[in-house]
């Protein structure tokens, strides 16, 4: 279970978006807003991996999924009701959440086949699905997958995609691309600032959302 490592590293994990993490963060967060900020999905809104809250809080979204029990309590601290599961096992009706995020939590998934059939089980006809991930083929999928060979504990069961891989998972499964946002397009290197996100998909961006909408 990729997930076990942030049950044992929650709190170092919460503390990166604030440390080390924040210009990256930051820089995401602005690139979701800018996907976010219609606020025309349907509800109810939940995020896949919810992890501390610390995208589902300044998004204001109230509900997440996390499998994790150290991390669902500090999201829980924060205000958001969690449910204790996996994206490959939801425990919910179908057609009943209008709203899916997955953000970054996509490359830990155990299954994605299995996740995403899942997720459009449940999901309400044309109801918004929105992924945010780091294109394997960047600069920082790039540096991800090396910290992986080295056995960095949180990358060790990670896996990457490509924009155009993943992109034709999601219509294979008869989901439409909306919007695409990128941002990082600067190499891990050369990142020590805030960047604005661009509108559609950037080849040098280290992190990618796309937003689909579910068909029946």
């Amino acid at each position: 279970m990729s997930w076990e490592v942030f049950d044992e590293k929650s709190l170092e994990y919460d503390r990166w978006f604030e440390t080390k993490g924040k210009n990256i963060y930051i820089s995401e967060l602005k690139a979701l807003k800018k996907i976010f900020g219609t606020n025309n999905f349907k509800k109810p809104i939940f995020e896949i991996g919810v992890g501390t809250g610390r995208f589902s809080l300044p998004l204001n979204i109230k509900y997440g999924i996390e499998p994790s029990d150290r991390m669902s309590k500090i999201a829980k601290e924060r205000g958001i009701k969690v449910v204790r599961t996996t994206a490959e096992n939801l425990s919910f009706k179908d057609k009943s959440v209008g709203t899916f995020l997955l953000i970054v939590t996509i490359c830990f998934l155990d299954n994605l086949q299995k996740s995403l059939t899942e997720i459009k089980r449940v999901i309400k006809n044309k109801g918004d699905l929105i992924i945010g991930f780091v294109p394997k083929n960047s600069e920082w999928g790039k540096l991800y997958i090396k910290k992986k060979k080295e056995g960095n504990p949180y990358y060790k069961r990670a896996e990457f995609y490509e924009y155009n891989y993943l992109k034709n998972f999601l219509q294979n499964l008869n989901f439409k691309e909306i919007r695409t946002v990128s941002t990082l397009t600067l190499p891990p290197q050369k990142f020590d600032s805030i960047e604005e996100p661009f509108s559609g998909y950037n080849e040098k961006a280290g992190f990618i959302i796309i937003r689909v909408k579910a068909f029946k």
